[in-house]
């Protein structure tokens, strides 16, 4: 499943909401050398429950809206399930 995911890099909290038809996501790293990045897909990964290897940015990679695939996942509404039943 493919999701749009606005990141928040150099936040004082790591959390991630659903907003409209995406998520929108907070981390601690900075948006230099991939850091910010690397963060969102831990935080997806385990806010999910899934590999962060089943995590990846397919577009996006220097802007702070990306494009997220998820294996794992058909449909948003399960993503948002998801997070409901005890995100971070």
């Amino acid at each position: 499943m493919r999701l749009l995911v606005r990141i928040q890099p150099r936040s004082s909290q790591q959390k991630l909401l659903p907003e409209g038809k995406g998520l929108k996501a907070w981390v601690n790293a900075p948006p230099v050398d991939g850091e910010a990045n690397a963060a969102l897909v831990l935080l997806i990964s385990k806010s999910l429950g899934v590999a962060k290897s089943s995590v990846r940015i397919v577009r996006g990679e220097t802007s702070r809206l990306k494009e997220v695939e998820v294996d794992g996942y058909e449909t948003f509404d399960e993503v948002v399930q998801s997070l409901g039943d005890g995100q971070s």
